[in-house]
């Protein structure tokens, strides 16, 4: 299923709201799409350009569950299995995303919106961006892109990211920045893999896709992508990025980054622009859920069966991990801190429940914690590691944070009060009350 495919069965449901009314892409899209929260929107008029814009598209574990047909405790052993047993998609000669080839570059004519009031500029941030290095192959990730001038950006590029090393190795990277896809692509673009894995193989084992030879650069792109941004990145060549707001919903400082020339731009015919709001839930579910399988596989891996992962957005969808175990023994929930951490490196608080704990209600987890936890001997320190950059509350310049593990499990013998959750009696409420 392409992007627009998934559009038109949202709105043969009734689950697209349409917005007929001019608005603008500066302020006022974003404004609408953050009220409207999870709501998915359709934008039929913009003032700035031709194009429509559409977004709001995955903003929950359930909403991506539902397209791939499997219920939110599925999703995890779904991607873990399309990470290990990739397959190589189609190759296609003639693809949606080339109807039209733009004979010249103009960025003001797409409808790359203007977010927050503080913005750097107009911002990209829903590309998947293709990359490829001579001894690695391709790969695929996510990369927001702030628009300085009629055909050229400053992309962000995190120190360490495959794609900075494809810069940092060759000077100048051909790039083609992909907007308009669906989850398997957009997950398989946020997962972290060992370099030289073709995240696009990931996409096709979520779902069958289809790719295509870009029109102007070596690269394979999504055959079905709304828009595609051809290009080169240039790793000398710099221009200052930012203000703009991250995951954790906090402005991110302004830097030097790589300059994205944009040389070709090719798009579907009556192309939809793919809009994602920054630190908003989808791009919360987005980065933080393809996490989920790795903390998944290496708490089992330190031989603590592991029920189910939750990165969860009160912890934006980054710095947090929720890990249910089946605890069979006093160390389980040590060891599960440790490979929770050793499974997400980014991560700064973990916290370990027991299989009675409803991962997904805040409530739940903290109910644990306020009955299960003691921080004496529950609780462990690892002082001043490398963290995450987008923690505000990190050192600057090094990421460094102090990260801690919260064993909320309960003793496998109690030695006083029972920590057992009483149950109540189950009833058929339709007995005795008249609809």
């Amino acid at each position: 299923m392409g992007f627009r495919d998934y559009l038109e069965s949202l709105d043969e449901k009734g689950l697209l709201k349409k917005v007929d009314v001019e608005v603008s892409k500066k302020l006022e899209i974003s404004g609408i799409l953050k009220e409207m929260e999870p709501t998915p929107l359709m934008f039929n008029s913009v003032k700035e350009s031709e194009f429509r814009v559409a977004g709001n598209m995955f903003c929950t574990k359930d909403v991506i569950a539902s397209y791939f047909n499997v219920t939110p405790a599925d999703i995890i052993p779904m991607l873990s299995k399309a990470i290990t047993e990739r397959s190589e998609p189609e190759i296609v000669s003639n693809a949606l995303c080339q109807e039209v080839i733009e004979s010249s570059v103009d960025l003001d004519k797409i409808p790359i919106l203007y977010h927050c009031d503080r913005d750097g500029g107009n911002y990209i941030s829903s590309a998947v961006v293709v990359t490829k290095d001579p001894d690695y192959g391709q790969n695929l990730d996510f990369h927001r892109a702030m628009q300085f001038s009629k055909n050229k950006f400053a992309t962000r590029v995190v120190k360490g990211r495959h794609f900075y090393k494809f810069l940092e190795k060759n000077g100048e990277v051909e790039v083609a920045f992909c907007i308009g896809n669906t989850p398997n692509i957009l997950i398989a673009g946020a997962t972290s893999v060992d370099i030289g894995v073709d995240e696009l193989h990931i996409a096709n084992a979520l779902e069958p896709i289809k790719i295509v030879k870009a029109n102007s650069v070596d690269l394979m792109i999504p055959a079905e992508a709304e828009f595609v941004l051809e290009g080169r990145v240039y790793f000398e060549e710099r221009h200052d990025e930012g203000p703009f707001v991250d995951l954790t919903e906090t402005y991110d400082t302004i830097r030097e980054e790589p300059v994205f020339e944009v040389k070709k731009i090719t798009h579907r015919k009556d192309a939809i622009w793919q809009a994602l709001l920054p630190g908003a839930l989808e791009h919360k579910i987005l980065m933080g859920m393809p996490r989920e399988p790795t903390i998944f596989n290496k708490v089992n891996e330190s031989g603590v069966k592991c029920l189910d992962v939750n990165v969860n957005p009160g912890g934006c969808s980054w710095l947090h991990a929720i890990v249910q175990i089946d605890k069979v023994s006093e160390e389980d929930g040590k060891n599960a801190i440790y490979g929770a951490f050793a499974g997400h490196g980014s991560c700064k608080h973990i916290f370990i429940v027991d299989k009675d704990i409803d991962i997904y209600n805040p409530l739940s987890v903290e109910w644990a914690m306020a009955t299960r936890f003691q921080g004496d001997t529950r609780m462990i320190i690892k002082d001043k590691e490398p963290g995450s950059s987008l923690d505000p509350s990190a050192e600057p310049g090094t990421k460094l944070t102090t990260k801690i593990g919260f064993d909320l499990t309960k003793p496998l013998i109690p030695k006083g009060k029972s920590f057992e959750i009483a149950d109540f009696p189950k009833v058929n409420l339709d007995k005795y009350f008249t609809k």
